[in-house]
């Protein structure tokens, strides 16, 4: 200001200030075109320090993310292969009784056979009194005894299956186990990269915490968008429009990772529930979404159609229709509409 004061006051002087004030003004304009147009915004652009936090803590966000759907792949799978064996114990148990019972029953016609003497059948007919007799009674031993045989074969047979169900539950223990370690090791790296980010975010000053909150709320620039999504195209299905319905109800529910509602969602456990709402259900996993339906290409995307981001497919949100897509983004934020292009897109899949 104190420059234009010194300005001489001939037309020259005044062309020069109103030049230099349009210049400022298209400046501005400019930079607020920027803003709402397609082009990369970058809020934090004033604040170097800022900008280059930002960017690591949105690659400690990205990695705390994959690490996070590494760990629900791992629950998931836990899960199963603890359901697995507990029906493979169930079934061996109740195997083992059946074997008990027919084992009971052999050893009492043991016992008897044993109590009775159990003589040789040629020397009893010849001391039979009546041979005939003795022979007809003969058959019928006989003909329990093939049936006793039988029976023990059943036994063998039954004892034989429960030692392979036996031998499954071990290797289904032991998978198992394995997958317990894979829980808490993506756990435990979860926590690390969140842990240095909050440490990052604290450290940063009042004004580059507000740019860093501006890039946070309004998430980042179109990855090349058609114009042909600005429209709104109705849900492809009823069930889409149930779950689409149910995500939009989760709007302002904050992040937590590994959670699948109904307080706190990671990306793919919101769009988990919300298609469980609908009474679908769809795998655990962002990468898992991805295959759960029908693809198809952005420009015929729909509400509730599932948009699956980055090369990895380690981030997932809900198409809303109009160029945007409903999402839970990271921790620190809340459920929230933000544009499909916000990243790059991977597929997109309709339920």
């Amino acid at each position: 200001m104190a420059s234009c004061r010194r300005v001489p006051k001939s037309g020259l002087g005044r062309a020069t200030v109103w030049t230099a004030a349009a210049t400022a003004a298209a400046s501005a304009a400019a930079l607020g075109a920027g803003t709402a147009g397609a082009e990369p915004r970058d809020p934090a652009a004033g604040h170097p320090a800022a900008r280059l936090l930002s960017d690591r803590i949105e690659r400690l966000y990205t990695e705390a993310e994959r690490a996070t759907e590494r760990y629900n792949a791992a629950e998931a799978r836990t899960d199963t292969l603890r359901r697995e064996v507990d029906r493979i114990q169930d079934r061996v148990a109740r195997g083992q009784e059946r074997v008990n019972r027919m084992r009971v029953a052999l050893g009492a016609f043991a016992g008897g056979q044993y109590r009775s003497g159990g003589i040789d059948p040629g020397l009893a007919l010849l001391l039979s009194e009546e041979p005939a007799a003795y022979l007809a009674k003969a058959t019928t031993l006989e003909r329990i005894g093939h049936r006793r045989s039988a029976q023990l074969r059943v036994v063998q047979g039954a004892q034989r299956t429960l030692r392979q169900q036996r031998a499954a539950a071990a290797v289904k223990l032991v998978r198992l186990e394995h997958s317990r370690k894979a829980v808490a090791r993506h756990k435990r790296e979860v926590q690390r990269k969140l842990a240095i980010a909050r440490r990052l975010v604290n450290d940063l000053s009042p004004d580059e915490r507000e740019a860093y909150a501006r890039v946070s709320r309004e998430g980042r620039a179109p990855y090349g968008v058609p114009g042909a999504l600005a429209g709104s195209l109705p849900p492809a299905s009823p069930r889409a429009a149930a779950a689409f319905g149910a995500a939009r109800d989760a709007l302002g529910t904050p992040y937590a990772w590994g959670q699948a509602g109904p307080t706190a969602f990671d990306c793919s456990g919101l769009t988990q529930w919300a298609y469980a709402r609908a009474g679908v259900a769809i795998p655990r996993t962002s990468q898992a979404q991805s295959g759960a339906g029908q693809r198809v290409p952005l420009s015929q995307a729909r509400p509730g159609d599932l948009v699956v981001y980055r090369a990895d497919g380690s981030h997932v949100a809900m198409y809303a229709g109009g160029g945007q897509v409903i999402h839970a983004p990271h921790p620190g934020a809340r459920v929230r509409y933000d544009p499909v292009g916000m990243m790059p897109i991977s597929s997109i899949t309709r339920v």
